[in-house]
């Protein structure tokens, strides 16, 4: 997949992100923690922006970067709705879905930015290993 080929509206995984964080949003709005509220916010907007922001970029390589940085913010995501939960500011029953969403759509990333690595590259970083 070359740079140019990069179109991250359709990408599923950004559609996906981008539902999540109209769900978490949702889940948020009455909260009047404002600190894990704005924190929550960023994380959630922050995974389907990067994916924009990488797919944008010249290169597979900064594709991928960003891909990394929206995977880190998935994993943020998870842990600041985990806390809720835990604090009892979230139901369990609707926290939780979200929290399987973002694992999967990390997990999604993890795949893509595999996909875009360079042909060839795995098995010469496996023979360097083992």
């Amino acid at each position: 997949m070359s740079s140019e080929q990069h179109h991250f509206e359709e990408l599923e995984v950004w559609k996906r992100s981008s539902r999540l964080a109209v769900s978490v949003l949702e889940l948020i709005d009455p909260i009047r923690l404002f600190a894990l509220r704005d924190q929550i916010e960023r994380s959630c907007i922050s995974v389907s922006s990067n994916i924009a922001e990488g797919a944008e970029r010249d290169s597979n390589r900064e594709f991928r970067r960003y891909l990394a940085i929206s995977k880190g913010s998935a994993g943020e995501l998870r842990t600041q709705l985990y806390i809720g939960i835990r604090a009892g500011i979230f139901d369990t029953e609707k926290a939780t879905p979200l929290i399987q969403e973002a694992k999967e759509i990390g997990a999604m990333l993890e795949g893509l930015r595999r996909r875009l690595l360079p042909p060839g590259i795995i098995p010469k970083l496996l023979s360097i290993l083992f």
